[in-house]
């Protein structure tokens, strides 16, 4: 087989940054990206972890001498040179400036390349770095450092593995190992090559196993809310039924996608990793900008809660507006400014659907959200945390389904109940501790009440066999409800014709008992209950500020 050299100045092959990519995925990303330039079907990548060894196989177009020599070998080659931007059967180019195969050259301590056209026999090299690294030590030129001639052996195998066309890389000794586990790989490549959205017919397989949108489902399963962004043909929510999906209209209709949330934070961690799936870029279907909410940060809770997948082929033209790694879009460029514009306004909607949504569903939403009240929310909260216990589990479907409506019934009395409450024992108890400030005598007409509720309350525990005190505080004023209260506290002497405590009180106290007693309201006693309160809450602030 003949010998190849690099069509570069080492040096300067070395000051381009042969480790400018460092993640395996990244790497994996470059030699995929690369199979589906050279419009191929199928990609095979062969993973074996303890032997550090990575191989990548595709049934693409595949290289001649010349190509290899004068395409691959020539850092900075483009594919799009005399503006083609298309392969021969219609993909869009990924390969942009020619220079992505660093990554493939700088990974492995060796790397070996064949490949073969329809026309030609297999051609390539190796690229030992060791060698490499002493031949830019040395300033050795490209002309006289030659490229390794594969063993015979190995190219026998990979002809017949080749076919008619294609190429094979096979990275040994991998120079960080391959620390990850191939079912999270799977995910990865699952979750971060979406070529199938341009040509269903790209395949990817690792050790064999075809990857589909099935690795996913796990993520799918927990998920409850979709927005999906202007239109999309996406396998992943096609069909789907979610809790609630909602389409929204983008005044830029190039931009395509979704953005969806889960049911608690953790369930966007990858198993056993650190990796949190995230809302991702994507342009011709390849990852250009993981977690492109980090240039919008809202600080809100639901953005903790969200994933998804935003498509904007557009950023894709006649300037280059990836930053030198590619793995990111210039952060000042105009369409992708553009584009962070129309996704602050869909990340405003979703923040009040979702908290909208939550609260429908019973959970927990956004607390920052000012549609509900302080106390709505809370009331919310503590009720959600009180229902989970009475809902029968998932394996009783009929009876879970029976009560989750029997409590969304009364879900909205039980939080106005509950935050109604509250109130009503804020209140009184601060009113008793304002008439013991005060050290405000208790008339006889009102001690006889106390002494009547006492006999029957003693009665009661002796009836329930009760022995124990119920009453934290056993002082006489703890057996008077409002109106009695009021009664004492309030000193305007005309309390029949003038606006007082007492007179709030007397509207207050059937309302109140009835809420005691756990009753449920009618929207005209809610009404009363919620406009006498901010009167009593008036008045009692104005006596705490004579305390």
């Amino acid at each position: 087989m003949k010998q190849y050299n690099f069509n570069i100045s080492l040096s300067i092959l070395n000051h381009l940054g042969r480790n400018l990519y460092r993640s395996f995925m990244t790497v994996l990303g470059e030699a995929i990206s690369n199979s589906w330039d050279a419009d191929a079907h199928n990609v095979y990548i062969t993973i074996d972890r303890e032997a550090k060894t990575l191989i990548v196989r595709d049934d693409g177009d595949g290289m001649n001498e010349d190509d290899f020599q004068n395409k691959f070998l020539k850092i900075g080659y483009s594919k799009r040179k005399d503006n083609k931007t298309h392969t021969e059967s219609g993909r869009p180019y990924i390969g942009r400036k020619g220079i992505g195969k660093l990554a493939l050259l700088s990974c492995a301590q060796t790397i070996t390349v064949l490949t073969k056209t329809n026309n030609s026999e297999v051609v390539g090299g190796v690229i030992d770095n060791s060698g490499l690294d002493q031949a830019i030590k040395d300033d050795v030129s490209s002309n006289e450092y030659g490229l390794g001639i594969p063993d015979d052996a190995l190219v026998a195998t990979y002809k017949e593995k080749l076919n008619k066309k294609g190429t094979v890389i096979i990275f040994e000794e991998l120079k960080d190992g391959i620390r990850n586990r191939i079912d999270y790989i799977t995910k990865l490549v699952a979750l971060y090559f979406r070529f199938s959205l341009k040509d269903p017919d790209f395949n990817i397989y690792i050790n064999d196993n075809l990857i589909s949108i099935k690795e996913l489902d796990s993520i799918k399963g927990k998920t409850q809310f979709v927005w999906i962004l202007n239109s999309i043909d996406d396998p992943y929510i096609n069909g789907e039924t979610f809790k609630k999906t909602k389409t929204l209209s983008l005044e830029n209709k190039s931009i395509k996608g979704f953005i969806a949330s889960v049911e608690t934070p953790s369930d966007l961690k990858i198993k056993s990793t650190e990796e949190k799936i995230s809302i991702d870029l994507f342009v011709n279907g390849r990852l250009r900008e993981k977690d492109i909410l980090r240039h919008i940060p809202t600080t809100r809770i639901v953005e903790s809660y969200l994933y998804g997948q935003i498509h904007f082929d557009d950023l894709d033209d006649e300037n280059d507006r990836f930053t030198s790694s590619r793995e990111g879009v210039v952060p000042d460029d105009p369409k992708f400014k553009e584009l962070l514009t129309e996704l602050d306004k869909v990340l405003r909607t979703i923040i009040n659907d979702w908290d909208i949504w939550r609260t429908e569903n019973n959970q927990d939403g956004d607390s920052e959200n000012p549609r509900l009240s302080k106390k709505q929310r809370k009331s919310k909260e503590l009720i959600n945390i009180v229902v989970e216990e009475f809902v029968p589990p998932k394996d009783h479907d009929t009876s879970r389904k029976k009560v989750e409506g029997w409590i969304k019934d009364i879900q909205e009395d039980a939080e106005f109940n509950l935050s109604s409450y509250g109130d009503c024992f804020i209140s009184e108890n601060l009113l008793r501790k304002y008439i013991t400030d005060k050290n405000i005598q208790i008339p006889q007409n009102v001690q006889n009440k106390i002494d009547n509720w006492k006999t029957n309350a003693e009665s009661a525990k002796q009836n329930a066999n009760i022995n124990f005190e119920i009453r934290e505080d056993k002082s006489d004023l703890s057996h008077l409800d409002m109106d009695n209260l009021a009664y004492l506290a309030d000193d305007e002497k005309d309390k029949v014709k003038k606006a007082t405590l007492l007179r709030d009180a007397a509207v207050y106290k059937p309302i109140r008992d009835a809420l005691a007693h756990t009753s449920r309201l009618t929207s005209v006693a809610k009404s009363q209950l919620n406009i006498t309160y901010q009167n009593i809450k008036a008045r009692i602030i104005g006596l705490l500020k004579q305390a």
